[in-house]
C-alpha cells in the first residue's frame, strides 16, 4: 500500500515554527477526514516557496483543527535541519558549510563498472549517494552530477570517507570528500550557490527534492 500524499502550503516561514516539534520530530498536518494511525504519509510542503517533501508516519490525531500528527522518519534528518535554518534565516545568509538535502543523479564509478545514482546532500567539501554497496572507505571516485539548468555535469573526484550499511539504522550509501584542483572548486562553489538560490526562490523542480 503506498503512502498517503499530503500538502501544505505555509504563508510564512514562523508558521513551520508552529507545527512542528522538535522534541519528538512530529509535525501537525491539517487533514480533512484525518489519516489513519500508522498510515505512512508523504507530505509536500511549502513554506513561504521552499519546496521539500518530507516522509514520515501518522501517530496521531487532533480535532479542532482536524489534522494528523506525522512521526518524520530518521531519513529526513538533514532536510528538518536545513529547514530549521531556512526559517532562522541563518544558513541561507551565512556562510556554513551547510548540506543542502537536494536529490541529483550521479553516475560514479563502482567495482563493476559504471553506476548510477542519486545524492542525499551535498555542500562545497562533499556529498552523500545512495548505494546498496559502497565502495570500501578511502577508495577515489569519480563522479559526474547533474545540476538542474546546466547542459553538461561536474565532473568531481573524491574519496570515500565513510559508508553506512543495511545494518545501520539508515538508508545505506556512502559519504564522499572531495579531492578538487582549483578550477573544479571554483565550478563546484559556483554551482551550489546557484542550487541554495534555487532552494530559497522555491525554483528548484520537485524531483531534486524528493
Amino acid at each position: 500500500m503506498g503512502a498517503v500524499r499530503l500538502e501544505l502550503k505555509l504563508t510564512s516561514q514562523s508558521e513551520w515554527i508552529k507545527i512542528f516539534d522538535p522534541r519528538d520530530w512530529t509535525v501537525f498536518v491539517p487533514s480533512e477526514p484525518p489519516c489513519a494511525k500508522g498510515e505512512q504519509i508523504r507530505l509536500d510542503l511549502d513554506v513561504g516557496g521552499w519546496l521539500v517533501t518530507l516522509r514520515g508516519t501518522a501517530v496521531g490525531q487532533r480535532e479542532n483543527p482536524s489534522g494528523v500528527v506525522v512521526a518524520l522518519g530518521g531519513s529526513e534528518r538533514d532536510k528538518i535541519n536545513y529547514l530549521n535554518g531556512f526559517v532562522r534565516g541563518g544558513l541561507l545568509n551565512l556562510r556554513e558549510r551547510r548540506r543542502l538535502p537536494i536529490r541529483l543523479q550521479v553516475t560514479y564509478g563502482a567495482v563493476e563498472g559504471p553506476a548510477k545514482t542519486f545524492t542525499k546532500d551535498i555542500n562545497e567539501e562533499g556529498l552523500f549517494l545512495f548505494t546498496d554497496n559502497p565502495l570500501p572507505e578511502t577508495s577515489q571516485v569519480h563522479m559526474l552530477v547533474a545540476v538542474p539548468g546546466k547542459a553538461q555535469p561536474l565532473s568531481l573526484m573524491g574519496k570515500v570517507s565513510h559508508t553506512i550499511t543495511d545494518a545501520d539504522d539508515e538508508p545505506p550509501g556512502m559519504g564522499i570528500v572531495f579531492v578538487l584542483d582549483g578550477p573544479q572548486k571554483a565550478q563546484l562553489e559556483a554551482s551550489i550557490k546557484e542550487l541554495e538560490q534555487l532552494i530559497s526562490e522555491g525554483k528548484l523542480p520537485r524531483t531534486a527534492l524528493e
